[in-house]
């Protein structure tokens, strides 16, 4: 009997605290919800054409949600100044004004670039609840948001390097063309 009343204890015990921490996931984002699918995006390819534009590890990345290892991407432990944008639109997302070093092996921003420059959507893989980071003209995966950063956000983006390009303070922006033979 014992042994019931503990079980039965430990699992409440467990069920109270899951639904506590999806409860404080959730205070991330306010109206960014929405499941991927449903969602309106500016700049929109087939697989094929994004294939095109793209190299083999941003494709996995931007469009199939891969990640690369940690410690292996070209800008954890990078730190000139300058702007990261989307390698799918060339759009700014990060900026290195916000960009520290979090030790987990993958570029860290404690803001994105503006409030338009990235979404937000809820990721439920894995059996947990995070907030995917894609960028705002087409919805292509760039990492996760973290509640474990610095001030003043105390948030931490944690992103591919592969999904970034990087342009040094005072070069030109990359240039986005539409039409790629």
């Amino acid at each position: 009997m014992k042994a019931k009343i503990m079980l039965y204890s430990g699992l409440s015990i467990l069920l109270i605290t899951s639904i506590l921490s999806l409860k404080g996931s959730t205070d991330i984002v306010q109206d960014q919800d929405k499941q991927g699918g449903d969602e309106k995006y500016e700049i929109k390819f087939t697989e094929a054409e994004w294939q095109k534009r793209l190299t083999k590890e941003q494709f996995d990345i931007l469009r199939k949600q891969a990640t690369e290892r940690a410690f292996t991407g070209e800008y954890d432990k990078f730190y000139k100044k300058g702007t990261y944008y989307s390698a799918a639109t060339l759009q700014p997302v990060f900026s290195s004004e916000t960009k520290y070093n979090s030790g987990s092996g993958w570029p860290a921003f404690y803001a994105p670039y503006d409030d338009t420059a990235i979404k937000l959507i809820k990721d439920t893989s894995y059996g947990m609840t995070r907030w995917e980071v894609v960028d705002s003209k087409s919805g292509s995966h760039l990492g996760h948001v973290f509640k474990d950063g610095p001030e003043p956000t105390g948030l931490r983006y944690c992103i591919n390097s592969a999904a970034m390009i990087f342009v040094p303070e005072g070069e030109k922006p990359p240039v986005f063309k539409k039409d790629i033979n």
